[in-house]
Order: C-alpha cells, then structure tokens, then sequence
C-alpha cells in the first residue's frame, strides 16, 4: 500500500509535520494553492532565552498568488540574521555541534523562490532525522480542479496512492464521501506533541524541528515517533 501525505511547503516546519511524513511513502507539497500572509509558509519559531522568535524568509508577494509564484526578497540579508539567530540561542545546545554545518551550508545557498527555499529546508531536515520519503510537488502533476477534497484524490491518484494521510481535522473540512467512492483509505493523524530537554526553561511546545535536534540529535526521529498515536 502506498500511502500519500499532502501539505502546503512550510519553513523549518515543527514535529507534527515530520510526524504526518513519517506516516506516509510519499510528500507531496501542495504549491498550487494560494500563498497564506502570517502563516507558516515563511517562517516558523526558535527558543531564545527571553523566549520565543521568529525566523522569517522576506518574500515578494501580490495576491493572489499561488505559492510557487511566491519570489524571496533579495533585498534583505535574511540567511546571514537566520544563522546568527541559529548560533546566539543554540550554540551550547548537546548537538549544536552535530548540525550547525550544514545549516551553514543551507543559509549559504542562493534563492530566488520561496517554495525552493522550503524545499530544501525540508529536505534538510529530513535528512538529519533519518526520514527517507519520496517528495513532489503538486506544481509538477497537472492536476486540475478548484474542488478541495477532489484536489486530494486527483493527487493521491496521479501517485498511485491507496491512502492518504490527513490531519487531526480533516473530517471537518474534507467530503470524506469522495475519497471513498474513489477506494482511497483514510489515516488521521493524532500528534501529541512531546516535551523534551530544551535549552532555557520552562518548555516551549510547537516550536520549529530545529529546536528538537539541537537538543536531541539522533534521539529527534524516536522522540516523535514515540508522540504518534
């Protein structure tokens, strides 16, 4: 059986994201849908000591367009002020060591989309939790249809899906009746977001993964794995 996970292209999404991939065979980011202001398709959060903060990738955006029509904005030395805020809050994080390489190499790379910068990130972070799944963009699958749910199916086909991973909610929003006319099974996923050791106190839940393996390393992947129900 090959079950598909479908989701908007984050920026160094939190766990719950890696926990929906952990689930299925296949991601497919879903770039074909119209670019969210003040969401999670251009940021996410780091633990600081006073706190929480931002890390925002500045983008060149009219509505209403689609998010892989979404440019970064080149005016702005946003990888230099990310890497900072990487090394000023996690640099005495156990495995700051470990990653912050390769971050380094991430934030060196030059950008002219926004959905190639999430792609990358993502791949990234799968790499370092030891997450091997195929990722596609839905831009790449000539699906057509302003139907929500019809959307889904249309993808979850044209990647010989028999599954389709959806989120705590979906029952709320999806026709639950046209996945299984068209034979697709439904999992829901139910993430109980874990604590663990962080740097600065008290716990900060829903942060960026990045948070995770700084402080966890190799345990990241089995620390979500085990908040999976």
């Amino acid at each position: 059986m090959t079950v598909v996970a479908i989701h908007q292209p984050q920026f160094l999404p939190w766990l719950g994201y890696f926990d929906k991939l952990d689930r299925s065979d296949v991601l497919c980011l879903l770039d074909t849908v119209q670019y969210k202001k003040n969401e999670f398709q251009n940021r996410n959060r780091i633990k600081t000591a006073d706190g929480w903060q931002w890390l925002t990738v500045p983008v060149t955006y009219r509505f209403p367009q689609r998010i892989y029509e979404v440019g970064v904005n080149q005016t702005v030395d946003w990888q230099r002020k990310h890497l900072q805020a990487l090394k000023t809050n996690y640099s005495k994080a156990p495995h700051f060591g470990t990653y912050i390489a390769r971050f380094e190499e991430f934030y060196q790379q030059s950008y002219e989309m926004l959905v190639d910068v999430n792609v990358a990130c993502i791949r990234l972070l799968m790499d370092l939790l030891g997450l091997e799944r195929k990722v596609i963009l839905a831009s790449s699958l000539q699906v057509e249809t302003d139907d929500p749910t019809l959307r889904l199916v249309k993808i979850c086909q044209a990647l010989d899906g028999d599954a389709y991973v959806s989120g705590k909610d979906g029952a709320k929003y999806m026709d639950l009746d046209t996945f299984h006319k068209h034979q697709l099974e439904l999992v829901f996923q139910d993430f109980n977001h874990p604590e663990y050791p962080q740097c600065y106190g008290p716990f900060e839940p829903n942060l960026s993964v990045v948070d995770l393996l700084f402080n966890c390393g190799p345990e990241a992947l089995p620390i979500i794995r085990e908040a999976s129900i």
